[in-house]
């Protein structure tokens, strides 16, 4: 064995390396087996359910995914595409059981916005920064996924979500108008520019659509109420496009007018590739970032307000996996940015799906359709459709849930009113930031504000417990207050404010004595706030004090010195220590004229006259 050899293998014996068996063992790949959770307690009946919301849902998609192409400027079949493999990868890789990833009318508004300005919209160019771009979204959604950063969505509180659901509601019924009542009308835009166009059109309405659109919203109604376990929505479609099949038997089609979907493509989803160039990266950076910010927040306000309906939990990091994955792949099967669809995971929920596969189901029964029935699909009436997606709006909006949030806080009831308003008013995007930004503000007032009483012992108590009645009597020298909420640079003003009124209305009460236990932590400003007050007590002739302190305070405390500040010896844990030990600091001449005798030491004290 040559010095070489030698050398490598002493090194192999006292640092042994971690061969790549042993580093693949130590990676968490939890992430990729999310279907461990939900798959193995699947049984028949939710299978057939599954199955039945699955065909709802493939039906719904196919008028939907040509829009919303049409919409983001790309080819029509791209619509379609991206509502197959996307869908697919994002229910077997998400954790709700609801949720139905694809093309999304918000989402092809901000693809057409975005990209229309470096390329012509449909042509070979456009199609691939499309491409490009669904690519680094998802990249970028699946990097704040390994990151842990799904924890942002807990700033998304209920009344934000619930506002926002009832908001989309209005907008899916409203953007149908056009083909409830058969009007040739501009249904983009914000509800008042909708409602005023529909108004400037109502007499040009279709009484042959409307009379469709009304037979589908009726049957729905009919048999969700008196044959719910028939699935009312293709029950609802079938009997609206029969409606539309006879009028124009009867009547003739020229004279109808109905529309119907169109021509689709009988075509599976053909193998595409982003282009990756630096240039290409540098120009769309700035838009992915603002596009996955968008996506991400859609669909997991989607996923949670479908997991608060249906009683349970989404894993928010594993979400954002999910929805990065099925970018991933849709930028290499021609599909553009898919984000969660409100009306097909409204659709989804109503129709009685109980787990993913439902969605997965939708994926393949729409390949299947797009391959041997579009041509029969194209006739499928959009009146028909409409009347479908005004039930799903209509199921969306929970008035219990809204009624019960009106009367039980004004300031829910603010988020609740902040974000529904912006939705149907402004962009449904900004209403959810509106909303988050108005809870968060929320939020911080109120930790910025801890409660702070006065606390005194009362004789109407057993042992004299403390009691924070305002009628209790107080001690002239001496204060208990208890701080619920931590001391931080944001309560600071708050609490300081509170320590100058007790001196300028109390100034004989120069002891004061903080209950610590409703106090989590304190930082660096929070200890200089408290060693400040004590240094102003110590100068009055007065000390403070710390009872019923935390570990996580005290550990707090000590890193920010105030322990050593304040005096080691003024922290007790537990009242009855702290009276004995103050008691002996009291001015025992005032205390000897004191006709309060709140504490049992006081009764040592000679009465004087």
């Amino acid at each position: 064995m040559n010095p070489l050899q030698s050398l490598l293998q002493r090194l192999r014996t006292q640092h042994p390396l971690t061969t790549g068996k042993q580093i693949v063992k130590s990676i968490d790949w939890s992430w990729t087996r999310p279907h461990r959770l939900w798959l193995p307690q699947v049984t028949a009946g939710d299978v057939r359910a599954d199955l039945l919301a699955a065909l709802t849902g493939a039906i719904v998609v196919l008028p939907q995914g040509v829009a919303f192409a049409t919409i983001a400027g790309m080819p029509p079949e791209y619509g379609l595409y991206a509502g197959m493999i996307p869908a697919i990868i994002a229910a077997w890789f998400g954790s709700s059981r609801h949720l139905v990833s694809g093309p999304t009318t918000a989402a092809s508004v901000v693809l057409f916005s975005a990209l229309s300005t470096m390329a012509t919209p449909g042509t070979p160019d456009y199609v691939t920064l499309a491409l490009t771009l669904t690519f680094m979204v998802g990249i970028i959604e699946l990097t704040l996924g390994f990151a842990r950063l799904g924890a942002l969505v807990n700033f998304i509180s209920h009344s934000v979500i619930v506002g926002f659901t009832a908001g989309a509601a209005v907008l899916i019924a409203a953007k149908q108008l056009k083909h409830f009542f058969g009007i040739d009308m501009d249904s983009s835009g914000p509800l008042y520019d909708i409602l005023l166009e529909f108004l400037r059109n109502l007499f040009t309405l279709n009484p042959s659509a409307t009379l469709v659109a009304i037979v589908t919203l009726g049957l729905g109604i009919a048999c969700r109420r008196w044959l719910p376990r028939i699935p009312y929505m293709i029950v609802a479609m079938l009997g609206g496009s029969l409606m539309a099949l006879g009028l124009n038997t009867w009547l003739g089609e020229a004279t109808t007018g109905i529309a119907n979907v169109g021509a689709l493509p009988a075509a599976l989803p053909p193998l595409s590739a982003p282009s990756l160039t630096f240039e290409h990266i540098r120009e769309l950076a700035p838009v992915a970032l603002a596009v996955t910010l968008f996506a991400l927040t859609e669909a997991v306000s989607i996923a949670r307000s479908l997991a608060a309906r249906g009683g349970y939990r989404i894993d928010g990091n594993q979400e954002f996996i999910g929805q990065g994955l099925s970018n991933i792949a849709g930028s290499f099967f021609s599909g553009y940015v898919a984000t969660g669809s409100f009306n097909r995971s409204g659709v989804n929920y109503e129709a009685g799906a109980r787990t993913p596969l439902a969605s997965i189901f939708a994926a393949f029964l729409l390949m299947i359709i797009v391959l041997l029935v579009a041509p029969y699909a194209s006739y499928l009436p959009k009146a028909a459709m409409a009347g479908v997606l005004f039930l799903v709006a209509w199921g969306l909006i929970d008035f219990k849930e809204i009624r019960h949030i009106l009367h039980s806080s004004k300031r829910e009831t603010a988020v609740l009113a902040v974000t529904f308003f912006s939705g149907v008013l402004l962009d449904l995007e900004f209403a959810i930031f509106a909303g988050v930004l108005l809870s968060l503000m929320i939020y911080l007032d109120r930790t910025s504000k801890p409660r702070i009483v006065s606390m005194a012992p009362d004789a109407r108590l057993p042992k004299h417990a403390f009691s924070s009645d305002p009628e209790v009597v107080q001690c002239p020298q001496l204060r208990f207050i208890r701080i619920d909420g931590s001391v931080f640079f944001g309560s600071v003003a708050h609490v300081e404010h509170y320590f100058d009124r007790l001196r300028a209305e109390y100034p004989t009460q120069k002891h004061l004595a903080l209950i610590a236990n409703g106090m989590n932590f304190v930082d660096l400003q929070g200890g200089h706030a408290l060693v400040a007050e004590a240094e102003r007590r110590q100068r009055d002739g007065g000390q403070m004090y710390l009872i019923n302190v935390k570990q996580g305070l005290w550990e707090s405390l000590e890193q920010c010195g105030c322990l050593e500040a304040t005096g080691g010896r003024n922290v007790f844990q537990s009242k009855t220590a702290a009276v004995r030990a103050i008691f002996q600091k009291l001015d025992k001449t005032v205390c000897a004229t004191c006709d309060r005798r709140i504490f049992q030491e006081c009764d040592a004290i000679p009465r004087q006259a």
